[in-house]
């Protein structure tokens, strides 16, 4: 089954830092550009970070300079590292690929920053 899994996240005070990571099952995700998004309550759901196969990185002007998106091609995994967290940045994480595909919308994973 070709899916995606996010783990990492969790209840951080403000300032603090998380590594959120993104397993993605199968060869199917290999060579395809992924991406970080998020979903605070009552918000839409955005982009925060992008990589492609090579490993050019984008991000939202919100988080740069505190996220660094990489990527494991080898473990088929790729990594949020998440520094100097605010309480804005308190959403639930989720990974795709860039552009996101409707059916590999995961779980997600909770990332709480308190103030």
């Amino acid at each position: 089954q070709v899916q995606l899994v996010e783990s990492g996240g969790g209840l951080v005070q403000a300032g603090g830092s998380l590594r959120l990571s993104c397993a993605a099952s199968g060869s199917f995700f290999s060579g395809k550009a992924m991406a970080w998004y998020r979903q605070g309550s009552g918000k839409q759901r955005e982009r925060v970070a992008a990589i492609t196969s090579v490993g050019s990185t984008d991000y939202a002007d919100s988080v740069k300079g505190r996220f660094t998106i990489s990527r494991d091609n080898a473990k088929n995994t790729v990594y949020l590292q998440m520094k100097n967290l605010k309480p804005e940045d308190t959403a639930v994480y989720y990974c795709n690929l860039d552009p996101s595909w409707p059916i590999f919308w995961g779980q997600g994973t909770q990332v709480t920053v308190s103030s």
